[in-house]
């Protein structure tokens, strides 16, 4: 199948035709989702809108090799994990789809990377091997072709030098970074940033306790001395990411898009306005999987934005272990 063509979607209609057209070639070929679809006795000839297609639990992409593909695996990317936890492994066979996936994405909020300078604060992803995140963002960081854009890993002086330089000198700046180092960086320095964005990608990572967002959001505004603080939702399993200006009220790129189902009844749906657990249909994973239930907690609004109200504990996830393979 031409597998670029989801990165041209301009509609409805499309997201539904080349949505239906991916299940098919997933149903056929990637054998964990093929053997998950018959669990659950549906017969893919059945399935004529997006509402029934079936959504592969993301705990089989820490027990099996969930992919579509027959070529070469290119890179393996790991998720962070936790102790007594398990990884969870996407296996890339294109790593151009990702590129052009996480450059689009980027562009389609923001505009083009070149106008932007690039930092970089996400010590605990740094210091492992394999992470979906650093690849992108040292991407996002060649492409700046700015000369301060870099990662910063214990070096909080010189970030914190060259944030209020970049600042001062009205250069268009992101701060990308993880949540507990974010805290660490204003809890060290206070800012008045105008020409910057604060962008949060989430997680403790066991190294603070767990803030609820608007908390987060409120000490880092006070912080940084900015109005909001924007986020990325995107996670090992996906290659596609969502942004949010502020408010933590996210939107997806066309070829992305967040369902909300039942938490009692993980195959149900659930209208907008209701909240429930997180699925994601995202067409770039189009050799692993396009449709995943999440771990998250959401909630849809009515213009198509979303918003991730927490996690599943999980003794309270329902319908992922539906299948022993």
């Amino acid at each position: 199948m031409k597998i670029n063509k989801f990165f041209n979607i301009s509609n409805a209609n499309d997201f539904k035709q080349i949505s239906l057209e991916i299940f098919k070639f997933q149903a056929e070929n990637n054998l964990v989702y093929k053997a998950f679809i018959n669990y659950l006795h549906v017969d893919i000839r059945d399935v004529k809108s997006i509402k029934q297609i079936p959504f592969l639990p993301i705990q089989f992409f820490k027990s099996h090799k969930v992919i579509s593909s027959k070529e070469k695996i290119q890179q393996l990317f790991l998720s962070s994990g936790t102790t007594g936890n398990s990884q969870s492994k996407h296996f890339v066979t294109d790593l151009t789809i990702y590129e052009k996936s996480f450059e689009k994405g980027f562009e389609y909020f923001y505009g083009s990377l070149k106008n932007y300078t690039i930092l970089a604060l996400l010590p605990s992803y740094l210091e492992r091997e394999g992470s979906s995140l650093i690849y992108m963002v040292n991407n996002f960081i060649k492409k700046s072709k700015k000369p301060r854009s870099g990662f910063y890993l214990n070096n909080l002086d010189e970030l914190h030098k060259n944030l209020l330089e970049l600042d001062k000198n009205n250069e268009k700046t992101i701060l990308i970074g993880v949540s507990f180092a974010l805290l660490d960086l204003v809890e060290k320095y206070k800012f008045q940033l105008k020409n910057t964005i604060i962008m949060e990608t989430g997680g403790m990572k066991g190294r603070r306790k767990e803030l609820i967002r608007e908390e987060l959001h409120q000490i880092l505004c006070e912080g940084f001395g900015v109005k909001k603080i924007h986020s990325e939702y995107g996670m090992t399993e996906l290659l596609s990411q969502a942004y949010s200006k502020g408010n933590g009220i996210f939107k997806c790129p066309p070829w992305m898009k967040i369902l909300i189902r039942d938490t009692e009844d993980a195959l149900t749906l659930l209208p907008t306005g209701k909240s429930g657990g997180i699925n994601v249909i995202d067409l770039a994973n189009v050799n692993s999987c396009s449709f995943i239930t999440t771990q998250d907690l959401g909630k849809i609004h009515p213009n198509n934005t979303f918003e991730v109200l927490g996690r599943f504990d999980n003794s309270d996830i329902r319908g992922c272990n539906l299948m022993v393979m």
